[in-house]
């Protein structure tokens, strides 16, 4: 049976597409300049073979793009999605090592959500969790934000977020949430083992009931001119520090 495909734009969406063997590629929609552009800064790569190619000029992708409101810069694809491994599977096949997750609860927003895949993978985390229906895995915005990193983590899709924290826990794993209401500094904390990053919505925070399934809460220490971070550059700072942590263990 035949996956469907969605379409993601943009130069370094594409480009990481391209390079993943793991990621399908049904069509290439791109201007001529684009091509050259990329072949020139690729040189030691054949990005295009067997790839079927269609030339566009930019007003042509413009209304391919639609009213996403996203930049495609000469460059479309139409994809398939990844082949997928459970949360379960991937924690048994990872039993021995340790492990940094992020949990979101209820951030929708695809340019949040491709900022914060963008900053996992920079900071070598291994893999997000979402709540399936509220995902948007199709978007164009969500790709293009996350600059290619789509590619590079493992995004377990859960029907239900506590569920799948009560998993973990017996799994060995530490459930962190990052909530208004803490009063610990996550900077204090010891990141060794399997750590879950638990993250809510900027307008309503993490749930009581979610909370609940957490083993602590924390803050991000700063200053009284600003009331919080973006969830995105809250996220940033967090796993930018435990990465800087984790390379002096």
């Amino acid at each position: 049976m035949k996956k469907t495909t969605f379409l993601i734009v943009g130069k370094h969406p594409v480009l990481e597409a391209l390079k993943n063997p793991s990621r399908k590629i049904e069509r290439i929609f791109l201007t001529e300049d684009a091509q050259k552009k990329l072949n020139r800064e690729n040189q030691s790569l054949n990005l295009f073979k067997s790839v079927s190619v269609f030339y566009k000029s930019r007003k042509e992708l413009d209304n391919l793009c639609g009213r996403d409101e996203t930049t495609h810069q000469g460059l479309v694809a139409e994809v398939e999605h990844l082949e997928e491994i459970t949360l379960k599977e991937f924690v048994i096949d990872n039993k021995n090592k340790n492990i940094n997750l992020i949990a979101l609860e209820e951030v929708t927003d695809p340019r949040n959500i491709g900022s914060i895949i963008r900053s996992a993978v920079a900071f070598n985390i291994d893999g997000l969790i979402v709540k399936e229906r509220s995902f948007p895995s199709k978007s164009k915005l969500l790709f293009k934000s996350a600059s290619g990193g789509t590619e590079h983590i493992k995004i377990f899709k859960v029907s239900n977020l506590n569920t799948a924290l009560k998993f973990l826990k017996t799994k060995e794993f530490w459930v962190s949430a990052f909530d208004v209401t803490a009063t610990k500094d996550f900077t204090k904390n010891n990141w060794k083992g399997k750590n879950v990053l638990l993250f809510g919505s900027e307008g309503y925070g993490i749930k009581a009931k979610t909370l609940e399934n957490s083993d602590f809460k924390f803050k991000v220490n700063m200053n009284d001119n600003i009331e919080s971070l973006n969830i995105s550059n809250t996220v940033s700072v967090v796993c930018h520090h435990i990465f800087q942590s984790n390379k002096k263990i």
